[in-house]
């Protein structure tokens, strides 16, 4: 099985491509290096990726025509698509680019696999795309009200996928997944931010009361939903961790696992969904998924992920 994997170096495709290969498919990663944050923490997720069935390709999604002779001449049976302009706060910043690489890079990457012979589609959505709540878990027939940019992208990405399913019948499988954590975990994420303020034994600074809410999911169960929905299911699903905590209670739970570090509350933020909440029952009777990983087991093990990250580069620093 040959998969392309647009945004293949970033945190959760850099894991899909990790488990593609290790199932034994042939894996061509393409992805632009985008300096939304540091292009060698990009490299670094591939490194160890080698051998003839990875081959890392650096190109842009926006580049429509250079999309459409890659898909073309490299044969691919299936695409995921992970490639993204992420980060709700980067959306308010810069709602332009964000519209651009989530709507305009995805229908081009539909217009490549409507002339190919890609068999499916597999799209990173995200739980963005609920929004404003009304009732808690969301199912997938929550309404959509998305309070951001970046949510309000990718739900225009998620209904060009549906329009072009419905006239060029490309089968494809959008997942909605909620919070990712893990190793490679991005660097403006909550997690990432607390943890590294924590260990220089400073202060986390939460929005607001600190009781938002979310709903976290192990990057390799996010993984293993991406790899199970090429071969099954159609249409959009929640992939979530189970585990709906506040961002008061996370923040406490790092201080007192790394041993230092205190709380400061800052201005609540624009574009911040209240809370999220997963129903995960669709795509465990469809894609026979489920989250593996427990909160606690993943949360530690993405804090001494970012401590070994945080002491190498603290090191090379003082080198």
């Amino acid at each position: 099985m040959k998969v392309l994997v647009t945004g293949g170096a970033g945190f959760i495709g850099s894991h899909v491509c990790e488990r593609l290969v290790k199932e034994g498919c042939e894996v061509v990663c393409l992805d632009n290096l985008d300096g939304y944050y540091s292009p060698d923490v990009k490299r670094g997720n591939i490194r160890n990726m080698t051998g003839e069935k990875f081959r890392f390709i650096q190109a842009d999604i926006l580049d429509a025509e250079r999309l459409k002779k890659i898909i073309r001449e490299e044969r691919l049976e299936y695409v995921i698509h992970e490639a993204a302009q992420a980060g709700v706060r980067a959306s308010v910043q810069d709602p332009v680019k964000a519209f651009r690489v989530n709507v305009t890079g995805t229908v081009n990457l539909l217009e490549a696999v409507r002339d190919s012979s890609v068999g499916k589609t597999v799209f990173a959505s995200s739980s963005s795309v609920y929004g404003k709540v009304e009732y808690l878990p969301f199912d997938e027939e929550h309404p959509k009200n998305p309070v951001s940019p970046y949510g309000a992208s990718k739900l225009a990405a998620e209904n060009c996928f549906r329009v072009y399913g419905q006239l060029y019948g490309i089968k494809y499988a959008a997942l909605r997944y909620f919070t990712v954590y893990g190793p490679r975990i991005r660097p403006d994420l909550a997690i990432s931010k607390f943890t590294k303020a924590a260990l220089a034994g400073g202060e986390l600074e939460v929005y607001g009361d600190g009781g938002k809410s979310r709903d976290f999911t192990h990057v390799s169960d996010a993984a293993d939903a991406t790899v199970k929905a090429l071969r099954k299911g159609e249409g959009a699903y929640n992939i979530g961790g189970g585990t709906r905590i506040t961002v008061k209670e996370l923040a406490e739970k790092i201080i007192r696992t790394v041993g230092k570090g205190s709380i400061r509350y800052v201005e609540d933020q624009v574009g911040d969904v209240e809370h999220t909440e997963s129903d995960t029952r669709k795509a465990g009777r469809e894609l026979k998924w489920k989250p593996n990983v427990k909160f606690e087991d993943g949360l530690e093990e993405t804090i001494k992920w970012v401590e070994n990250i945080y002491t190498a580069g603290r090191n090379s620093i003082t080198r």
